[in-house]
């Protein structure tokens, strides 16, 4: 058994440091080691996460699982990679577990290191997993995030949960927030603030040509575009920008005004492999999209724009390009602030301002403010790096003077008191058996940051007794004994006596599932009728567009209504439930006939160039609506076989994996074979070829014509063939 000497030793060797900082001293002599609970409130980049590599460490040794929690799936790919290269080589088994939220993954129990997001880690306690009382150690990483509205209720759920079953150390790792000591103090934790980073930030505030920093230094700009001299003086260090803007649009606008401003002074060396980089994102979908295009472009003038439009893959690209140093600038959205590790020397904000529901523009909150300023600085690269917001008026100066640069973040708040959160978390607490009455419900819930935040939780009681209602009437939970008598008729009767909540079977399966109960119960009456009457796959997935994991929809603009009036009175026979025009849910039921109508140009081979240009759908947003919506034709597949529906079962697989490939029903044979796409099955098929039988009997000579050398005998030897 190693020594805490020898623990902290071992993981400052394989993290390439030769001595503990300020704030991971503090968490040393705290007890960071020892069995306690603690919250590191410190800014972005000041070695946080190593803190809590040494209690991991501490408890694989001691023969415990370590559960990583963080909020993107594109954050816990960086931490596996990261732990994996650092502590695989000692010994330690690292995992990674983001995708599928209909199973228990029972290999993870091999494992000592457990990378998960917070909804898989919630979707493996729906499912019972058998190791959860070995977990020693919890680490939630940005724990700030449970003033999310999206995440925030899931990791506020799972964290009160798994103190219950499991009862494990919790170390969570937040920004610099103002409450954090209430946060420790709900963990039953030791609070641990610091300032330190270990590169120096400079916050500053350009206007009217002068930057004004912190301790009144002052830098005079000469241009009449401070953005562009900015960066000039940023890439004449040798160093690299991050510049963010509020919306899609401007990132990409910006990253082609800068890189058309700095692309004469690259070098040859940089510019080849620019261009290099610049082919592999066009050919990164096997049509461009104008996107593409257009990134590809900037691309090559040595900037990038990064955004949820691209997809995966190009943002991968992206984000090595940046790293390695060949890509000189990239402008972003706000998401990329959170999570993952892109650091720059000089980070530019030139919007502070968004629009908001109901709000219209409104200035974003301090703490993403100070996220984006977090970006400032690379620990191995740079002594000190600047942060610097660019102010358009004499208002938006002053403003972000006093809360942006001199202000302090704001409280992080709980959102657990929204009823379609607690929907869903209701019922996975009585499915799992966690609760088994109301009274346990309530006393769950006494426990959460909410509770413990508000003091007072009748509005939750109030809520919860309305869902234990509609759970009821959705046939998902029985409520005891008032199930079999006819004595209490009151709803405040049965809620009273609901002294016995069990999940029914589809009440458990819906749980598993990882679906909203009024998704469930809209699939569940949707099978009751095309159990009945036959609709086609249009109506198939307008059923699942109607969801509320489809949300947002689609906006409507002019050209959409003269397709979706003509699409309607064609499609009429296979929509359900169609409202009148008059009736308020009427623009969302326009939303999600386009959204279905999207999906249906994509199974029919629509490219996403054209699909882009016709719906304004991004490849990076199409890819994220077809995950969604094969998880719902999922989830309505395993519905359909709890309740006997067997006949819509092979149209729900076929459509399944049309959606998967993006083909007409023809193309289906032929996908089935490895390294054949929706593009080279077509072509095959429009050589003649209809059926795997007689691609068999063609000789591999024809087929190379056909399909290439490569492909024809990758084919071949797929079919049985030497």
């Amino acid at each position: 058994m190693f020594s805490d000497g020898e623990i902290v030793k071992k993981v400052l060797e394989v993290s390439g440091f030769s001595g503990l900082n300020p704030v991971q001293n503090l968490a040393l002599k705290k007890g960071v080691l020892s069995k306690k609970n603690m919250v590191v409130a410190a800014p972005t980049a000041s070695g946080k996460t190593l803190i809590s590599e040494m209690a991991a460490i501490k408890t694989i040794l001691q023969g415990k699982k370590v559960v990583y929690i963080v909020p993107l799936r594109a954050l816990a790919t960086e931490k596996y990679e990261e732990f994996k290269k650092k502590y695989e080589p000692l010994g330690v088994k690292v995992a990674v577990s983001i995708g599928d939220y209909d199973s228990n993954d029972p290999w993870l129990a091999r494992y000592d290191w457990i990378i998960i997001t917070s909804e898989k880690l919630d979707s493996l306690l729906r499912h019972g997993i058998n190791w959860v009382e070995n977990i020693g150690l919890v680490v939630a990483d940005e724990v700030h995030l449970l003033d999310s509205p999206e995440r925030g209720p899931t990791l506020e759920v799972i964290l009160t949960r798994i103190n219950q079953v499991a009862n494990p150390r919790i170390i969570a790792l937040s920004a610099t927030i103002n409450n954090y000591e209430e946060l420790a103090k709900w963990l039953d934790a030791e609070a641990i603030k610091s300032d330190f980073r270990p590169v120096k930030l400079y916050k500053g505030l350009c206007y009217k040509n002068v930057i004004d920093f912190v301790h009144e230094k002052k830098v005079l700009l000469n241009g009449d575009d401070p953005l562009m001299e900015i960066v000039d003086k940023t890439l004449s260090m040798g160093k690299q920008a991050l510049v963010f803007a509020s919306t899609r649009k401007g990132a990409e606008s910006i990253a082609e005004k800068i890189g058309k401003h700095i692309k004469d002074n690259l070098n040859e060396n940089d510019l080849n492999t620019l261009k290099k980089i610049s082919d592999e994102i066009l050919h990164s979908l096997e049509h461009p999209t104008k996107q593409c295009e257009r990134l590809a472009r900037c691309v090559e003038m040595g900037v990038a724009f990064h955004h949820a439009g691209e997809t995966n893959k190009q943002r991968k690209i992206l984000e090595d390009s940046f790293r390695s140093g060949i890509i000189k600038v990239i402008t972003a959205t706000p998401t990329l602030a959170f999570g993952l590790n892109l650091p720059a020397h000089t980070v530019i904000i030139k919007d502070i301002k968004r629009f908001a529901p109901f709000k219209g523009m409104d200035y974003l909150p301090v703490l993403e403010i100070h996220q984006m300023l977090g970006r400032c600085g690379r620990p191995k690269y740079d002594k000190e790096g600047q942060g610097i917001i660019l102010a358009k008026n004499q208002a938006e100066a002053e403003y972000a003077w006093e809360n942006y640069i001199l202000g302090e973040p704001e409280k992080i708040y709980s959102k657990l008191g929204v009823e379609p959160v607690l929907r869903v978390h209701v019922l996975a607490l009585i499915a799992s058996g966690v609760t088994t009455s109301k009274k346990d419900l309530m006393e769950f819930f006494s426990k959460t940051f909410y509770a413990f935040q508000y003091r007072d939780i009748s509005q939750i009681e109030k809520k919860i007794e309305k869902i234990i209602m509609l759970l009821r009437d959705f046939g998902f939970i029985t409520t005891g004994y008032i199930e079999e008598t006819s004595e209490f008729k009151k709803a405040s009767d049965i809620i009273e006596h609901a002294d016995e909540l069990k999940p029914t079977k589809i009440g458990k399966r819906v749980s598993e599932l990882y679906i909203d109960p009024l998704t469930a119960n809209h699939l569940i009456k949707s099978l009751e009728i095309i159990s009945e009457r036959h609709i086609n796959d249009f109506g198939l997935l307008n059923i699942i567009c109607r969801c509320l994991e489809m949300r947002p929809l689609p906006s409507l603009n002019k050209k959409d209504f003269e397709y979706l009036d003509e699409l309607m009175n064609k499609e009429m026979d296979n929509l359900l439930n169609v409202p009148r025009e008059w009736d308020v849910e009427y623009d969302d039921f326009l939303r999600s006939v386009k959204l279905a109508y999207v999906l249906y140009k994509w199974i029919e081979e629509t490219g996403e160039d054209k699909i882009l240009d016709d719906f304004n759908m991004t490849p990076g947003e199409l890819r994220a609506r077809l995950d969604n919506a094969d998880w719902l034709l999922y989830a309505i597949q395993e519905l359909a076989l709890l309740l006997g529906k067997m006949k819509i079962l092979k149209d729900i697989r076929k459509l399944r994996l049309r959606l998967k490939y993006g083909i007409k029903e023809e193309l289906l044979p032929f996908v089935k074979l490895k390294g054949i796409g929706r593009v080279k099955a077509r072509v095959i098929y429009n050589s003649g070829i209809k059926t795997l039988s007689e691609l068999r009997k063609v000789p591999l000579e024809s087929l190379e014509k056909i399909v290439g050398p490569k492909t024809a005998r990758n084919i071949k030897e797929q079919l049985g063939e030497s």
